[in-house]
Parts: C-alpha cells; sequence; structure tokens
C-alpha cells in the first residue's frame, strides 16, 4: 500500500509537461475552447499540422543513467 502512496506523491509534485500532437510530434499544440478541460473534456489543437482531438502525447524526460556513471 505504501508504494500506492509514494506513487501519488511523485504525481502531486510533478511539474506540467509538455504536449505532442500525435500526428506530426510537433510541439505547437494547444488546449482549445473556453470549456474545454472544465466542462468538457480537452480539445487541442496542432499549429503544425492542424490535427483537432482530445488525445496528445506526453513528453518525458529519459534519465540517462550511463551518463552518471561515467561522471563518476
Amino acid at each position: 500500500m505504501s508504494s500506492f502512496f509514494d506513487a501519488l506523491k511523485s504525481l502531486k509534485h510533478s511539474g506540467p509537461v509538455p504536449l505532442a500532437c500525435p500526428s506530426c510530434g510537433s510541439v505547437r499544440i494547444r488546449q482549445r475552447g473556453t470549456l474545454s478541460g472544465w466542462l468538457l473534456p480537452p480539445v487541442y489543437s496542432c499549429q503544425q499540422c492542424g490535427y483537432l482531438g482530445s488525445l496528445v502525447v506526453e513528453l518525458e524526460e529519459i534519465k540517462d543513467e550511463n551518463k552518471k556513471e561515467e561522471h563518476e
């Protein structure tokens, strides 16, 4: 049960995650509409390819363990 609470703590303290378009991979994606994400599910639009939808890709930083070992 403690691992569940640890997972919740890590989610709570993580910052905003960059979003990418699932169609072209661009990070030039914006949330549309005034009610989007509050009353209705969020709708995103890509400024590069014109994608419009509620599915986006969340980008995460990959921590390279090999770099840590090289510096030590």
